[in-house]
């Protein structure tokens, strides 16, 4: 069983700025209140094959959780896949950015989140936190992104 969620925003910066800031998975942990640690790997600027690695904290249980992006459009377009062996995981999400006439980005995200094993049975309940939380999500990346980003 799988489910989609996924959330729209705007972000006062140009589309290119919030590209850039988006495909640093790095900078994750800045709305992201669940990544405790991330990496990059190789360190290097972000390409097709770049692989993050990371530590999250989920309902007060700690997991080990591996992306590799999969597609890069600068400034457009960022796709991932999970690697990583857990319950639960996005095996497949992305970013689609869009220029506005005001020098605002148009951000829209989603993942889509499978379940394995027992993740079979708990999908559902992650799916639906997900969609609830989607707005706030797309709020704190926001947030996040003007205040790392300069004003034009």
């Amino acid at each position: 069983m799988s489910g989609q969620f996924e959330t729209t925003f705007e972000v006062d910066r140009p589309v290119a700025a919030v590209f850039d800031y988006l495909a640093d998975g790095r900078n994750d942990p800045q709305f992201s209140p669940r990544v405790q640690r991330i990496e990059r790997v190789p360190d290097s600027p972000t390409t097709v094959g770049t692989v993050f690695r990371s530590t999250v904290k989920d309902a007060g249980m700690k997991s080990a959780r591996e992306f590799r992006i999969t597609e890069l459009q600068a400034p457009s377009r960022i796709r991932w896949a999970e690697g990583s062996k857990n319950s639960v995981t996005a095996d497949e999400g992305g970013y689609d950015l869009e220029p506005l006439d005001d020098g605002r980005t148009r951000v829209h995200l989603y993942n889509v989140l499978e379940g394995h094993g027992v993740g079979k049975l708990l999908v559902g309940l992650a799916v639906a936190a997900a969609r609830k939380d989607a707005p706030a999500f797309g709020e704190r990346i926001r947030t996040a992104a003007e205040a790392a980003i300069a004003p034009r």
